[in-house]
């Protein structure tokens, strides 16, 4: 029967004091777990607490410094405050001649704007006559254009006919000078064959050799203005091709009398 009843008044049922026991057991191992902790954390407290006490120490030493700083500070904002004040009573001042003149610059402006808006008026009627007047100008300058270029069309025709007959002209008057020459020169061939058939003639032959040669002189000579006058008409007739102006003059012909 040993051990089977509770066992009063620790044990209200069987078994109660083994598990206090354990239970006791187990809060040991706990509190040695948070005894552990307490101490590691005690340890770290330990370290934070002297770091926080620099910290502390230095936050203390930079309050001193603010507090310099901060008195200065007060001493600056004060005459700055006194400063701010006299400006201030300046600037009123100020302020105050300002608004006279302003005043005055506001009468100016009124009586400049009655005259701006007079002379506006007048500036838009001005414009308007302007405008009507380009407008009418503009219209004529675009007939006047169409008669110059019409002018010019007609100008350069005229030029072009005046060209054709200048030159025409010129070669009437080569062909005729040639025509006058060449008549010459057929004629003098013609009297220096006759001679030179005469001349066959023993009785006659020493009476005409002066004659001849005169005519065939004559012949040479003949011949010489008849290219002269050729070309010299030729480079009339070019140059006035090339938009030379006073070429239109007849040539002057040496007369080559006969023999």
């Amino acid at each position: 029967e040993t051990n089977t009843l509770p066992f009063h008044p620790f044990e209200m049922q069987q078994g109660d004091i083994l598990r206090m026991e354990k239970e006791h057991q187990v809060l040991k191992e706990q509190l040695k777990e948070a005894q552990e902790k307490y101490e590691q954390l005690q340890s770290r407290s330990s370290e934070e607490i002297g770091a926080v006490k620099e910290l502390l120490k230095k936050s203390v030493e930079e309050t001193e410094v603010s507090k310099n700083e901060l008195d200065w500070l007060h001493q600056d904002l004060e005459i700055k405050m006194k400063k701010w004040q006299q400006e201030k009573k300046e600037n009123k001042e100020n302020l105050k001649a300002l608004r006279n003149t302003a005043k005055k610059h506001t009468d100016t402006n009124d009586r400049y704007s009655k005259t701006i808006d007079e002379k506006e008026k007048k500036y838009n009627g001005y414009l308007d006559a302007y405008l009507e007047t380009s407008n009418k100008l503009a219209n004529d300058k675009v007939k006047l254009e169409e008669l110059i270029k019409k002018s010019q069309d007609d100008c350069q025709e005229y030029v072009k006919r005046a060209v054709e007959a200048e030159i025409s002209v010129l070669k009437n008057w080569k062909e005729t000078e040639i025509y006058k020459l060449n008549g010459k020169a057929a004629n003098a061939e013609a009297n220096l064959k006759m001679l030179k058939s005469l001349s066959s003639l023993p009785s006659a032959a020493p009476k005409l050799k002066s004659q001849i040669d005169s005519w065939e002189v004559f012949i040479s000579n003949v011949k010489k203005q008849l290219e002269k006058v050729e070309a010299e008409y030729e480079e009339k007739i070019q140059m006035v091709k090339n938009g030379a102006q006073n070429c239109l003059t007849k040539m002057e012909t040496v007369e080559l009398p006969s023999p």
